[in-house]
């Protein structure tokens, strides 16, 4: 916790500067009045206001000068957070004492890195879960209950929506449901204090805290209640009879899964529970063996969750939620009770994730969405959505969705519930910005191109000096000459398709960037008129490298022959060093930026392939539009890849040999990392066997 407390401390700094400059900027702008500023004004730009003693900055100034010393700098900052926040009240923790001074100072300045003072809100997501993940012994935070990954669940928002009325997440956790739920309405110009309440329940104090403090540190308000959600209603927002609507418009969660501990006795009767339970352990008979006796107990929890999803919703609720891959499709009881809850028409949508979106564990999961407020002619159906295709790979570990992945689900949901103009609208954002990152392609070849004369003129005359110098070995003198007349050809072929390139994305903006296309014929247009670009640009890359390499060998064979004493006395190999760096460090950049216009052109192609007249249609692989009857005939499965079958092979037009080899070189170090942290804990065991 105190290390947590040291992460919310750095978060909290980071939201108040940033929404300080905001402020500044709104008040410059004229959209402020220029007057005092209250604390107000920074809850509305979701950041906490910090007394001056609680400001990162001013702990770490004040640290070599106070006779207090750092602890008790960071427990009254603490305090003075908690006299100023009512609801974070005994929350923060205050055990800085347990700290040696000098350790403290570390930990401190460890978090004040540049790049940590200008991490996002995600960044201290993960920090919490690492944190979490390594320090904590209790129950509560094994297989990453406690924090859900920002993609899962901005995906679930992405569904839902939840912009307005009573939003519950009945696992709370730390709370990450209610901060996406806040970006999703602040992305739509709103203040969420105003527009939701949140309300959660967590079994775990500790993890409460944690909550409370994400909460706070977003600058939102929520009640929180410890409580176990199998038998208690804390907020009493279930419904008071059976199948009657609850009192929330938002649902969401990340449940325990295949909990099998839960007293049947105890929820017998509770008006959550209209489906009736899965099923009754009796027993396996084990007494005295330390193991846990589940007479009595419900087999599997996983059905109780969603029972509450469903029954704590109002008339036009919505809600989202993971669950275990394996609920889907399970059999027995919860198949019957899976069958009630489809028979009800609020099935909405089902998601397929694959394996390794969470930190902590590697199965695949599902999300489930149910909506109490279908419109009658989707009543009879539900979206079958397998997403296990749709990924980035961001370590040799985790998964996630990139921005225009998550869009792109969303978009078929858009399609599904008839908004096709929002559909539209994503596919014209994104050749707004073909068209943007298409502006900014001749600046950023600029400083390679200058990097590749400077160099050129450097090995031209490295050339001529080979070609003069006599006594040379004539193998290695024809290997430079034949190296520099390649590098000189690819030159002179990058100059000219560089030239017709720029040409044509010049006139592909001119023609599109003013006004991209709002109609589905025009957007098709627009791709088709980009094609020909695109395919320029990724050949553009590909000859940008190849400069880059034959320029590398120049210089190399060069390197070799300067132990001729009428070559080194005439070529500079430091002034050959430094100008390769400069060409390599420029040509990332200019690589990069080629393929921005490609990247979201691509956005569009696949989009506009699956959907082509921009209207919801059956894609192999990904999508499928089911009725009652389907999933009555496929005993009540809801599991996507039972209906949308194998999408065929497509060939990968975009592969990225160098990207794939960052990956490779990265997990090869991952593994190297994991080996030596294996052998050090071998060889201490080893060493304490022996002692």
């Amino acid at each position: 916790m105190p290390v947590l407390g040291i992460i919310f401390l750095r978060h909290a700094a980071n939201r108040f500067e940033a929404a300080k400059r905001q402020i500044e900027a709104d008040q410059a702008a004229g959209r402020m009045p220029k007057r005092k500023v209250t604390k107000s004004d920074y809850l509305a730009r979701g950041s906490m206001w910090l007394p001056d003693q609680a400001r990162y900055d001013w702990i770490m100034e004040n640290a070599t000068v106070s006779a207090k010393g750092l602890p008790k700098l960071v427990t009254d900052a603490m305090t003075a957070i908690e006299d100023e926040y009512e609801p974070l009240k005994g929350v923060l923790p205050k055990d800085y004492g347990i700290f040696e001074p000098a350790v403290l100072e570390d930990l401190m300045r460890g978090f004040n890195s540049e790049q940590i003072r200008q991490a996002s809100g995600d960044v201290f997501g993960r920090l919490n879960e690492y944190f979490l993940a390594q320090f904590s012994a209790q129950k509560a935070y094994d297989n990453g209950e406690f924090f859900t990954p920002p993609a899962i669940v901005q995906t679930i928002v992405n569904v839902i929506e939840p912009d307005h009325g009573v939003v519950l997440d009945p696992a709370a956790g730390s709370g990450g449901m209610f901060v996406q739920s806040s970006h999703f309405i602040a992305r739509e110009g709103e203040d969420p204090n105003r527009k939701v309440r949140f309300f959660g329940h967590e079994k775990s104090r500790e993890t409460i805290r944690i909550a409370k403090m994400n909460l706070a540190v977003h600058g939102l308000d929520g009640k929180i209640a410890e409580a176990i959600t199998y038998y208690e209603d804390p907020h009493g927002l279930a419904p008071r009879k059976a199948m009657s609507p609850g009192g929330c418009d938002f649902v969401m969660a990340n449940p325990p899964f295949n909990v099998d501990l839960v007293d049947a006795e105890k929820i017998k009767g509770d008006t959550r529970l209209p489906f009736g339970l899965p099923g009754i352990s009796k027993g396996n008979g084990t007494k005295g063996t330390g193991a846990k006796d589940r007479k009595g107990t419900v087999s599997n929890g996983n059905y109780l969750w969603i029972s509450y999803f469903w029954s704590y919703l109002n008339e036009t609720g919505r809600a989202g939620f993971v669950m275990s891959s394996q609920a889907s499709s399970a059999g027995h009881g919860e198949r019957d009770v899976r069958r009630k809850i489809v028979e009800t028409g609020d099935v909405d949508v089902m998601i397929s994730i694959r394996s390794n979106f969470f930190y902590t564990r590697t199965v695949p999961c599902e999300l489930w969405f149910f909506d109490r407020g279908k419109p009658v002619e989707r009543k009879d159906a539900v979206l079958m959505l397998d997403a296990r295709n749709v990924f980035r790979k961001v370590t040799r570990k985790i998964n996630d969705f990139s921005p225009e992945q998550l869009a792109n689900l969303s978009a078929i949901v858009w399609l599904y519930r008839g908004q096709r103009d929002r559909f539209l609208a994503l596919v014209r954002d994104y050749l707004a910005r073909v068209c943007q990152e298409s502006t900014a392609v001749p600046d950023a070849l600029a400083p390679f191109e200058a990097a590749l004369d400077e160099l050129s003129a450097h090995l031209t005359a490295l050339r001529e000096t080979v070609e003069a110098a006599p006594g040379l070995d004539p193998q290695q003198r024809q290997a430079l000459l034949d190296a520099a007349a390649e590098f000189a050809d690819a030159g002179t072929l990058f100059a000219g398709d560089r030239a017709k390139a720029l040409a044509d994305l010049a006139a592909f903006v001119r023609r599109f960037a003013a006004r991209p296309p709002r109609d589905n014929a025009g957007q098709h247009a627009a791709r088709a008129a980009f094609e020909p670009i695109a395919e320029s640009l990724r050949g553009l890359v590909k000859q940008v490298d190849l400069v880059a390499k034959l320029a590398t060998r120049v210089a190399d064979q060069g390197a070799e022959l300067t132990k001729d004493e009428s070559v080194a006395s005439n070529y500079d190999r430091r002034a050959a060093g430094r100008l390769m760096k400069q060409l390599d460090a420029a040509r990332k950049a200019a690589v990069e930026q080629l393929k921005q216009p490609v990247y979201f052109h691509r956005q569009v192609a696949w989009l506009q392939e699956r959907f082509p007249d921009a209207e919801l249609r059956d894609v192999p692989g990904l999508v499928k539009l089911v009725t009652r009857a389907e999933v009555e005939a496929a005993d009540w499965s809801l599991t996507p890849g039972r209906y949308v079958g194998v999408a065929p092979p497509e060939e990968d037009e975009e592969f990225d040999f160098e990207q794939t080899m960052r990956d490779i070189h990265r997990e090869l170090a991952e593994l190297n990392a994991e080996a030596a942290e294996l052998a050090a804990k071998i060889q201490a065991n080893i060493e304490e066997l022996g002692a």
